[in-house]
């Protein structure tokens, strides 16, 4: 007799199926990384994905599955943890299974959260770069993205990062190394993934820095959503991921909008990167923010503060210094005074390096 399939795990599969969708209808058969961590959701989305990862009848597979176990070495039991795991997970038949480990340093202005995140995307991009994977799955749910909304709401963000995690992006790690994400669990909540893990047989791994309230996004998992869910009823996890979805929209739609204008507007010179002033001026002030902001990017730079944006709009009054004003990166901007051939005017100046004189 056939057993009957878990509902949740049917829904995760078609999850992941529909994310999956572009690799899966290529004709190929392209390998692809869990990015595993020992944890429920991790555990779970390898186990989802190894049914995509067997032989069907006619000796092919939809897709081929492997995994990289990133060791963080934060807590003494890791390495002890990612063997364990690297080893349940190759039970199952993904392969190849590759362990990582990494050193975290916090420093360069990053966060101990954050310093965790861009070593994790440097073992993902070489594990990508080892194997020829297609792309590296993580296991984030429902739960993390209202996690990431309340905490962009804290930290004053607009709509890009209330936004939350895109379901698919592109990352660049310091090396110049790039890797693409999916997260095919989105629309998964965090008790989902956990009782597929235990439908599944797993021994999820419980790291202790999840609910350390040292960590912000500690704080809001064990304390900040649950006393919201008390106070408004529950659901709100739920809502703040709606509301992420409603703004990933619209910051597309702004992104593609802003793309065009910087096109039309932006120009290099021998002195640095020129948006017109009179361009900048005419534009709604949500486009001119993200113009500067796309200024400072494109010429190395990382996504520069609102403060760092208020300042850059000064220059366009007219009424104070030329600048230079420091945004990110070690990109600089100032108010072109004139031009070498005494021709041009008009224009703020976007360069990696402090301008002579700044």
């Amino acid at each position: 007799m056939k057993r009957r399939l878990d509902p949740t795990v049917a829904t995760a599969r078609n999850e992941l199926r529909a994310a999956l969708a572009p690799w899966l209808e290529s004709g190929d058969t392209p390998l692809v990384l869990i990015a595993c961590s020992g944890g429920a959701d991790s555990l779970a989305l390898a186990g989802v994905a190894e049914y995509f990862n067997r032989v069907r009848s006619d000796g092919t597979r939809a897709l081929r599955v492997g995994a990289v176990v990133v060791d963080h070495g934060l807590q003494p039991e890791t390495r002890e943890v990612s063997v364990r795991t690297a080893q349940a997970i190759g039970e199952l038949g993904l392969d190849p299974v590759i362990v990582k480990g990494v050193t975290v340093e916090s420093g360069h202005g990053l966060g101990p959260e954050a310093s965790a995140r861009a070593a994790r995307y440097a073992a993902f991009a070489e594990a990508r770069a080892e194997t020829g994977a297609e792309l590296v799955l993580l296991g984030h749910t429902l739960n993390d993205q209202a996690e990431q909304v309340l905490l962009g709401l804290a930290r004053g963000s607009g709509t890009r990062s209330l936004s939350g995690m895109p379901v698919a992006n592109t990352v660049a790690t310091e090396s110049g190394q790039r890797v693409n994400l999916l997260r095919p669990f989105i629309n998964l909540t965090r008790g989902d993934t956990e009782h597929i893990a235990g439908v599944l047989g797993f021994e999820p791994w419980q790291d202790p820095d999840n609910s350390n309230p040292r960590f912000a996004r500690s704080r809001v998992r064990t304390e900040v959503l649950p006393y919201l869910e008390a106070q408004l009823g529950p659901g709100v996890a739920k809502a703040l991921h709606r509301s992420a979805a409603i703004l990933a929209a619209d910051a597309d739609f702004i992104d593609q909008h802003v793309d065009r204008e910087f096109a039309r507007i932006a120009r290099e010179s021998e002195e640095g990167l020129l948006l017109a002033e009179r361009d900048l001026r005419e534009a709604p002030k949500a486009i001119r923010a993200r113009l500067l902001a796309r200024a400072v990017v494109h010429c190395g730079g990382e996504q520069p503060t609102q403060e760092r944006i208020s300042a850059a709009e000064t220059l366009l009054a007219r009424t104070g210094s030329a600048g230079p004003v420091q945004m990110s990166g070690k990109v600089s901007v100032w108010r072109q005074v004139r031009g070498k051939t005494g021709r041009e005017y008009g224009n703020l100046v976007f360069k990696e390096t402090a301008p002579p004189g700044g």
